[in-house]
């Protein structure tokens, strides 16, 4: 009874924290710029609360009252979109870490090694090429150009993960599901090369893909990014059960009655859409899914019904942090969020291989 009851204690204190650590990275987003900390002054705003209603019309406003105007059409129109954006991709990177290391048994699996991000980052170069050179051979890829980058990111993610699908012969064997991952990985990555390599300003379109970007989330990609972690959440959470179950094993799985091969599939489906929206917004944000579950796993050891929730609100903060983290670095110069997420969890699993050799 005592280890239930720490457990328990355990999950509401992580809740909690993520809970904390979400409201004040969030505010801090929303006034942290390429200048550094700009909290908002609400002095010209008490000013204007106690001036006279009898006060000229024709009085022009003071230069104040710009700089109030422009800083919170900054906030509600730039930074209010890409906080809300950035905390959706986190849910939805996170929980695609947590769907794949259940399905594959595997610590170190993320959502990328069905293929999606290869897909994605071959669908972009495509449109990028076929933009660039506009001549007849390029003609067939007319649908996906009219696409844009955002469907075409949308499109690749998906077809990388079916063709995986396709490879392995479903979602039956772990094993054979996570070689044709693999394969098609390197071979879509080798056709990427070639299309740069024909076509140079595709080169371009690929990297800003490849690096993560969160400058340009607007408000349809907020509503896109928030649908899809809501409804992501809702299926993931309804078999999470199924999750608990498959890690025992295959044959542990069918011995206790569970249809394993659909069960598994709808899963994949879950992670792969995740990922296919999550790529076609921001591009590849790497060690994001990898971490969050890790970091959730080491705080409170649980079952996938607090894992998966959980794992999705560390990789809110995780991601939220990293973002500010870009802004601030080198301003006024941001860097790709990708990079700072790269070096993060590079240093991350460092410190775990550190941590884990034996003394």
């Amino acid at each position: 009874m005592n280890r239930i009851h720490a457990r328990t204690r355990r999950h509401r204190m992580l809740g909690l924290a993520l809970l904390v650590a979400l409201v004040v990275m969030s505010t801090l987003s929303l006034f942290i710029g390429s200048q550094g900390l700009e909290w908002p002054d609400f002095s010209s705003t008490q000013t204007q609360a106690h001036t006279p209603t009898h006060t000229p019309t024709n009085t022009p406003p003071s230069p104040g009252a710009f700089a109030d105007a422009a800083q919170a059409a900054l906030i509600l129109d730039i930074r209010l979109p890409r906080t809300l954006g950035v905390v959706a991709l986190g849910l939805l990177l996170g929980l695609g870490g947590a769907l794949a290391q259940g399905l594959f048994r595997n610590p170190l699996a993320d959502p990328y090694l069905l293929g999606s991000g290869s897909g994605a980052a071959l669908a972009v170069t495509l449109v990028a090429a076929a933009s660039a050179g506009a001549t007849a051979a390029w003609q067939p890829l007319e649908p996906l150009v009219r696409a844009g980058v955002m469907g075409a990111a949308f499109v690749g993610a998906l077809g990388g993960a079916l063709l995986t699908l396709l490879l392995a012969r479903g979602a039956q064997h772990t094993h054979r599901l996570l070689l044709a991952g693999l394969v098609v990985g390197v071979v879509l990555g080798a056709l990427t090369d070639l299309v740069s390599t024909f076509v140079p300003d595709a080169w371009r379109q690929r990297q800003s893909l490849l690096l993560g970007n969160t400058q340009l989330l607007n408000n349809a990609a907020v509503a896109a990014l928030w649908a899809m972690a809501l409804l992501g959440l809702a299926f993931s959470l309804a078999l999470a059960r199924v999750l608990d179950v498959l890690t025992l094993g295959e044959e542990a799985a069918a011995s206790l009655g569970l249809p394993v091969a659909p069960m598994r599939l709808l899963l994949v489906g879950v992670m792969a859409a995740c990922t296919a929206v999550a790529v076609s917004q921001a591009g590849l944000i790497l060690f994001v899914a990898l971490v969050a579950p890790h970091l959730v796993r080491h705080l409170a050891p649980s079952g996938h019904g607090f894992l998966l929730p959980a794992s999705a609100g560390m990789g809110a903060v995780v991601l939220l942090a990293a973002d500010i983290g870009a802004r601030w670095a080198l301003a006024p110069q941001e860097l790709p969020v990708g990079v700072v997420t790269g070096v993060g969890g590079g240093v991350y699993l460092l410190a775990l291989l550190h941590r884990r050799q034996p003394r």
